[in-house]
């Protein structure tokens, strides 16, 4: 887990890539210089005088690329801090991280570092004598980079496109999703035995506290429980992907431990830092879908389209989450024992955290509460009994504000006819 904890920092770098296309840079200028030293000793009465390239033409060639592409990156870096602008006055700050971290945004960047490093070396080791494999190259790598540069345009533009975000997050939320809920090695129980349970509850407990305050990023459930089941004992983890804990507050604790000095070791299993992610965290991926809904209803931006349009999106995450949900609060190796206690987030959480900002700052648009209780109904209807009865209790906490006899006739009955269809779902 410690391993993985470095991999996610360099990896969310934004100069690992980058860093990775200088190295191959300067591995290849010197494979290129070795190859045009063999060949002009070897073989220069054979070639072609097309193929070969003067010194003086090639230190012009070198100096303008290296000119013109220092020039497209520091073009593309002023796209990439319009784009941020944007995302941070419009949508949210928490979605800066999906463009800083998009693919196609550090290999741009990283082919930058290549077309500018090789550029640069080979203008400071070209010598007096012609050369043939560098000019070649150092052509075909500029029209890459050109291309690169323009797809980079290509690619700013789409994201500064709140649809494309939109989609962008849920597709990252499914992923997640799909992620957290896979098949596991070990077994999971969403009940136990209850004389057990009240058993260990009376055992002796020591606790394990945070090392540092931040978000819990990622949990080695797998690791946990093949931990317990090594040292004979069983776990009780009081913290949850996407919490903030605080230095010295419990995270975790170790029940029937006979040595407790191996306890400590434990906390390599849970990965925290100082931002939240969506690398396992299903309710960052729907709060990014919020903030961007908050910032439309706003009085300052007015755009309840791309409300009801994150709405929906949410109801699909939701939906998503209540086909895979269990409410597994016991993990055990494969021989049936108890090794971890969990403490779960309910599905009623997700529906609350999802909704209740929504709910109190659009209560007064008309289309944001029809968004609302349709996106309960749609979810209503493709979710198993258990499912449904949660979001039944839920919808209360929707309709509560929603004041009838203040509507006007038309906004009534529009309202009403989905609730309908809501209430449809349960045989009202």
């Amino acid at each position: 887990m410690r391993k993985e904890k470095i991999w996610i920092n360099v990896r969310d770098s934004f100069w690992f890539l980058p860093a990775i296309y200088g190295v191959m840079s300067i591995v290849l200028v010197f494979v290129v210089n070795s190859a045009d030293s063999w060949i002009m000793s070897h073989l220069k009465e054979q070639l072609p005088n097309i193929a070969l390239t003067s010194s003086d033409v090639a230190k012009e060639l070198y100096a303008s690329l290296v000119t013109a592409i220092l020039t497209m990156t520091t073009i593309s870096f002023s796209v990439i801090m319009v784009v941020l602008t944007t995302y941070t006055t419009q949508f949210s700050p928490r979605t800066l991280q999906d463009f800083m971290r998009s693919s196609t945004t550090q290999h741009v960047l990283g082919m930058y570092c290549f077309g500018f490093v090789f550029a640069l070396l080979h203008l400071l080791l070209v010598g007096k004598g012609s050369i043939v494999i560098g000019p070649i190259l150092m052509g075909i790598i500029a029209i890459m980079v050109l291309g690169f540069f323009v797809y980079f345009i290509h690619h700013s533009a789409r994201w500064i496109q709140v649809n494309n975000l939109i989609s962008k997050i849920r597709i990252d939320g499914s992923n997640v999703i799909k992620h957290a809920y896979q098949q596991q090695d070990y077994l999971e129980y969403e009940e136990w035995n209850e004389g057990e349970v009240r058993y260990l509850q009376t055992q002796t407990k020591r606790h394990v506290c945070a090392s540092k305050s931040g978000y819990v990023q990622e949990i080695d459930w797998k690791g946990l429980v093949n931990w317990a089941k090594h040292e004979n004992c069983i776990v009780h983890l009081h913290v949850q992907i996407g919490d903030f804990v605080l230095m010295d507050s419990p995270v975790i604790s170790g029940i029937n431990l006979d040595q407790w000095k191996k306890l400590d070791d434990i906390q390599r299993y849970l990965i925290i830092c100082n931002e939240r992610t969506d690398l396992q965290d299903v309710e960052f991926s729907l709060q990014k879908l919020v903030e961007i809904a908050l910032r439309a209803i706003s009085p300052a931006i007015n755009d309840p389209h791309t409300a009801i349009n994150c709405i929906n999106r949410i109801g699909a995450l939701l939906s998503e989450v209540s086909t895979n949900y269990k409410e597994i609060y016991y993990l055990a190796d494969k021989a049936g024992n108890l090794r971890v206690i969990n403490e779960p987030k309910k599905y009623e959480d997700y529906l609350y955290k999802s909704f209740y900002q929504i709910r109190h700052y659009g209560k007064d648009d008309v289309s944001v509460l029809y968004g609302l209780i349709e996106v309960l109904y749609k979810i209503a209807f493709v979710s198993n009994k258990k499912i449904k009865q949660k979001i039944w209790r839920f919808h209360y906490y929707i309709v509560d504000v929603i004041e009838w006899d203040t509507l006007s006739e038309l906004d009534r009955q529009h309202l009403q006819s989905i609730y309908r269809k809501f209430r449809s779902c349960y045989g009202e």
